[in-house]
């Protein structure tokens, strides 16, 4: 496997920060309109592979005086991209995904920015972006932590800023390093932020989003197909439906999908983990980045509505 190039900014000294050092430069950005300068991080080293538990206690990474103190197990989220909410068709609800992890080994796990949206193939399925993964390694976490936290305004940000647009998606942003504990939601985010008091808050968050979101800039830098150790599968009623496949699970019973926080006469989400070898067993092939449109005959007749979403290396179900 061709190891990673190395990070564009190797000629740039990290300078280690401490955190009051950190919102000083926020404060300065924001009364100037101006940001920290800060090199781009790419990943490198060797790519990251299949996610799985830590063996080992979680523990925080300080590798120089003043750094950004982050956890620094394979399951703890140090900071995090997703999308949510807004007028959308309840299979991207039941299929909604972080789009960029960072984890606290310096694993990343994130969706390639594409222009067009993944369109149903011959029998109906929709197969998802799939997720990629690599490898950061220290002085390059520390440089995107810096980032975040300055120039992405995620130090100072408040915990929601609401939009004008009605039905809007959200973007959501979850950082905890350097003191921080926290998320923040942002409602109808765009590149247009020029007015308005949050103004410069917006355009910094978009700014962030815009690096996380094509994060190996349009895959020119290495990275492998990440392979989820489990999937979780939702299922959703359908009143009619193509051609179904035949419940391909003999041993699984359609009880064991259940949706714990669903409201009586509400929409249900039914779900289950499943293994690889499970979903093997559907017989379609290019799955890493998840499914829809899939269409069941249950044992007892009823046809469901399959949606298949990777699980992440925090994720439990």
């Amino acid at each position: 496997m061709p190891s990673l190039p190395p990070p564009r900014h190797a000629a740039v000294r990290l300078i280690p920060m401490t955190l009051a050092a950190i919102m000083a430069a926020v404060a300065l950005a924001a009364c100037t309109g101006t940001a920290t300068p800060s090199a781009s991080a790419s990943p490198s080293g060797s790519p990251g592979g299949s996610l799985g538990p830590s063996a080992a206690p979680s523990a925080s990474a300080s590798s120089a005086v003043g750094a950004i103190d982050h956890k620094t197990g394979a399951t703890d989220v140090v900071l995090r991209l997703e999308s949510g909410g807004g007028f959308v068709p309840i299979d991207f609800l039941a299929s909604q995904a972080p789009t960029f992890t960072l984890f606290g080994n310096g694993v990343i796990v994130f969706q390639r920015k594409v222009e067009t949206i993944p369109e149903p193939d011959a029998s109906g399925v929709t197969h998802g972006i799939p997720w990629r993964t690599a490898t950061l390694d220290e002085n390059q976490v520390q440089e995107l932590l810096e980032f975040a936290i300055t120039q992405g305004a995620l130090g100072t940000a408040r915990d929601v800023y609401m939009g004008n647009i009605a039905d809007a998606p959200s973007t959501i942003f979850t950082i905890r390093a350097g003191g921080l504990d926290k998320t923040v939601t942002i409602n109808g985010l765009s590149e247009d932020s020029s007015q308005g008091p949050d103004a410069l808050a917006r355009a910094a968050f978009f700014k962030l989003s815009e690096r996380l979101r094509d994060f190996d800039h349009g895959g020119t830098i290495d990275s492998d197909v990440y392979e989820p150790t489990g999937y979780r599968a939702v299922l959703m009623d359908r009143e009619s439906a193509a051609p179904a496949i035949d419940w391909p699970w003999p041993s699984i019973k359609l009880s064991e999908f259940v949706d714990p926080n669903g409201v009586a006469g509400g929409i249900q989400l039914r779900h289950r983990v499943m293994t690889p070898t499970e979903v093997a067993s559907l017989g379609i092939k290019e799955v890493a980045g998840g499914l829809q449109g899939v269409v069941l005959k249950t044992p007892d007749g009823p046809i469901v509505g399959l949606i298949l979403r990777p699980l992440l290396a925090d994720e439990q179900e």
